[in-house]
């Protein structure tokens, strides 16, 4: 691999492992807190991290949005395939490095009453539709993950958030999460739902988070890189204007 895209990959796993860490832990507490800890937490970190990587990656930290990018024509394929790499690999190891953190997680004796024993959820993206009805929350993350990438497109591949595009990101994440977290967890990102719920040692609702995610996210780029694309596009390039 060429310096660019190392520094890109690790770029990339440091922000998944944060935005998962951070996003995850926000889930653990949010028995103590409500919804507001994990809108609040992961959108203010996806904007923090978007300037602190997004000179080197693009700041994409979700493989939904790396296929965005990539069906939409902004991101070759090699790429697209070490960052997705890089994004589960930085996800499983911050569930992982987190339930270490808290002694072992539900076996913890030093957690809240709240949190602790069997009340504690792993930081997993789940809600009140994933055990009766995945599928249906599947819709729910397709659709989340469509709007998240278009926000991505608008804002910051063709520029027009200017240097605010990580606020209008981060904030969209947040509303999503405000709008849907009680249906569906709001994972909004496959790295986000596959690193705790393979902590937890529960894959029963993966497989259709990733197709609703992975289509939501492919749809948008389709939409995005080739139908609602500006008259003056043609002053962006694909990857390096991301950076």
């Amino acid at each position: 691999m060429d310096n660019k895209l190392v520094k890109g990959t690790l770029a990339e796993f440091l922000g998944t492992f944060t935005l998962v860490f951070v996003g995850a832990a926000a889930v653990v507490v949010a028995p103590l807190f409500g919804i507001v800890a994990p809108a609040l937490g992961h959108g203010l970190v996806l904007v923090a991290l978007i300037y602190a990587y997004g000179h080197f990656s693009g700041a994409q930290f979700n493989p939904a949005v790396t296929l965005g990018l990539l069906v939409g024509g902004k991101q070759d394929v090699m790429t697209s395939i070490v960052y997705m790499v890089a994004q589960f690999v930085g996800g499983i190891v911050a569930a992982f490095v987190l339930v270490a953190l808290l002694g072992g997680g539900a076996n913890s004796a030093v957690l809240p009453e709240a949190i602790a024993g069997s009340n504690f959820n792993f930081g997993q993206t789940t809600g009140f539709l994933t055990a009766p009805a995945v599928w249906q929350a599947a819709g729910v993350e397709a659709i989340l993950a469509f709007l998240l990438v278009s926000t991505i497109y608008q804002a910051a591949v063709y520029q027009r958030a200017g240097n605010l595009a990580g606020v209008a990101i981060g904030f969209t994440l947040a509303a999503l999460i405000f709008a849907t977290g009680a249906m569906t967890g709001a994972s909004v990102n496959p790295a986000r739902t596959f690193g705790p719920a393979l902590a937890a040692g529960d894959l029963s609702y993966v497989v259709p988070y990733f197709v609703g995610l992975f289509a939501g996210g492919a749809i948008a780029g389709l939409l995005h890189g080739y139908v609602l694309v500006p008259d003056d596009a043609s002053k962006v390039a694909k990857r390096d204007d991301l950076q």
